[in-house]
């Protein structure tokens, strides 16, 4: 795990979540804190999970023993953008808004420190420095234009 680089890329990512999480949890009502705050999280989260999905989990996805986890976080990303979008539809002054972010909350912070405690462990010990560096390179190029992508986008888009 020489080129740990894609590891440590998810974890900062995951870092500005938590700290985005815990700034909305501070806020009331249907302010333009709130609004901007949420706003930010979700083109984020949005970004990043695409970009984890086109690096990692792909990579994750040609090796039997990594497959299951792979597949598993790709199923909370998609629980998570469909909490975004509920999110999205609510009047965020009601307590409904805020019992729902709070079950988001949770269900995120839960699925980042899944992949940090578990789920990264088991693909450093699953693949070589180089592809670690190849998967760090795609996941830096992808996420840009993902979070472009994100910030043209309504929450909870990929919703079926």
């Amino acid at each position: 795990m020489a080129d740990a680089r894609i590891f440590q890329d998810l974890k900062d990512d995951h870092d500005r979540h938590r700290d985005l999480l815990a700034k909305i949890a501070e806020t009331q009502g249907d302010s333009e804190e709130r609004r901007t705050l949420f706003e930010k999280f979700r083109v984020e989260v949005s970004a990043h999970a695409a970009a984890e999905e086109e690096s990692l989990y792909a990579a994750m996805l040609e090796k039997p023993d990594l497959r299951d986890d792979a597949r598993h976080s790709v199923s909370e990303h998609k629980e998570i953008d469909d909490f975004l979008g509920e999110l999205a539809d609510k009047d965020m002054s009601s307590s409904g808004w805020l019992t729902t972010f709070k079950e988001m909350r949770h269900r995120y912070e839960h699925h980042i420190d899944e992949e940090e405690e578990d789920m990264f462990p088991a693909a450093a010990d699953g693949l070589s420095d180089a592809e670690e560096a190849r998967l760090a390179k795609i996941f830096e190029t992808r996420k840009p234009r993902e979070a472009e992508r994100a910030e043209h986008s309504e929450a909870g888009d990929d919703r079926e």
